[in-house]
């Protein structure tokens, strides 16, 4: 039976969709089953941040077609400083909703690895998809975000990294953000099977200045037992999306996960990332850094879950506020009963500008186990004058020393990105943003 929703969306458009593309049945079935939901699951709530009146569901276009890319030299200068134009063997470009452009070394095809855009990666690899989709970092049902993400994909990447495969080079991403219609509902589903070692970096670029669309993007990474992700993260879209990323881990035994995230949008942001720590002898380790300026409202919640024995969980989580931006800054270690001898510690700070700006560091830890070490540290203010005074006495003017300062402030984070050109974008952005 046809069920009408409320949504921008229907069962049939979204049947349709999802049969234009020659997806399997499965997942045809899947995105239909979760339309449905989305029209009864209640919107996620964000601690401290009340999103009623936030647009998460409507948009102008679903999709939009755009053209491809034959050769790296037809991006603009703009995407070109993100890339190692020489050098970089494994790179996949997706514009708005298309794929554009896709270079993979004949080393990776020769080990098994899988590097492609999501679509295909759901036609041609339906079975490994299936196993991992929404099945276990994420959940459908989570909440009517989750829901309508899993029915309106449009876009992504899947990798898959065999067993006992070590990836000595990166696997690079770059989503292009240039119609300002385009709506992103992007899944990135990252699999490393057992003694894997693999590195991800994404980048997300919007060359428009104002966009009236959706940004809804899930990534998924499953570490299985004694696997390694680094996984780079830079997140620059454009003002006036409204964006919700949920980024997810969920962590075997003896594995790892390094997360490195830039998170500069200019749109008003919920972003989530969550790690599930199943395994004995699983870490994870996330490293934020977050500018705010105008007007934006923002909510940053980082989670690190322990299940398994002597597993260890980091979060550094650095922002700046400037303007009349505001920013919540969530960071949760929980350690469930039976994870004994796991560690959980983070770290917020927060510095704003002026006297408009908001950044609030909440430091929570919830422990169900006794034989453990948990810590936390938090702090919210303005830049040090002794600092700007020790630089100003050099003669270093006010506004050089302060952004001398902000860059040292976020530098942990920054530093801690795998790819020089992403590492230095995220600097050129930084830079940008706090002149």
């Amino acid at each position: 039976m046809t069920v009408e929703t409320k949504l921008a969306l229907s069962v049939d458009e979204v049947r349709s969709f999802s049969q234009l593309n020659n997806e399997p049945l499965w997942f045809t079935d899947f995105r239909v089953s979760a339309i449905e939901k989305a029209t009864e699951l209640p919107m996620p709530t964000p601690d401290k941040t009340n999103i009623t009146n936030w647009n998460f569901l409507e948009f102008p276009n679903h999709t939009v077609e755009s053209a491809t890319f034959s050769s790296l030299d037809e991006l603009s200068d703009e995407v070109r400083e993100v890339i190692d134009i020489e050098g970089q063997e494994n790179l996949y470009i997706q514009r708005n909703n298309t794929p554009a452009f896709l270079k993979v070394s004949e080393e990776l095809k020769t080990q098994g690895v899988i590097f492609t855009d999501i679509q295909t990666a759901i036609r041609e690899h339906s079975d490994l998809v299936k196993q991992y989709f929404m099945t276990t970092a994420v959940k459908v049902d989570e909440h009517k975000l989750a829901a309508y993400h899993a029915a309106l994909v449009n876009g992504g990447v899947f990798v898959y990294v065999p067993k006992n495969v070590v990836l000595e080079k990166p696997l690079q991403v770059v989503f292009i953000n240039d119609n300002e219609d385009a709506s992103l509902f992007n899944h990135v589903l990252l699999v490393a099977d057992k003694n894997s070692s693999v590195t991800y970096v994404e980048t997300y670029v919007s060359t428009v200045s104002e966009s009236k669309g959706q940004a809804n993007i899930i990534e998924e990474v499953i570490a299985l037992d004694n696997a390694q992700v680094n996984f780079g993260a830079v997140d620059v879209l454009a003002k006036g999306f409204t964006t919700y990323v949920n980024r997810r881990g969920h962590i075997l035994r003896d594995a790892k996960v390094d997360w490195a995230l830039g998170l500069m949008n200019d749109s008003d942001t919920i972003s989530e990332s969550i790690t599930h720590l199943v395994g004995d002898g699983s870490n994870a380790n996330t490293k934020t850094v977050v500018v705010g300026r105008g007007e934006q409202k923002q909510n940053f919640t980082t989670e690190i879950r322990h299940w398994g024995k002597n597993s260890e969980g980091f979060i550094l989580k650095h922002g700046v506020m400037r303007e009349s931006a505001q920013s919540i800054f969530n960071g949760i270690g929980k350690i469930e009963h039976g994870a004994s001898k796991s560690n959980a510690v983070q770290e917020s700070r927060v510095l704003m500008l002026s006297e408009n700006a908001r950044g609030d560091a909440n430091p929570i830890l919830l422990i169900d186990e006794d034989d453990v070490m948990a810590g936390h540290a938090a702090s919210a203010g303005r830049v040090d004058p002794i600092q700007l005074f020790y630089l100003m006495s050099r003669g270093i003017s006010k506004a050089d020393a302060e952004r001398l300062i902000i860059h040292g402030f976020l530098a942990p984070v920054v530093q801690s990105i795998p790819i020089k050109s992403v590492q230095e974008q995220l600097t050129k952005v930084i830079e940008g943003k706090v002149r």
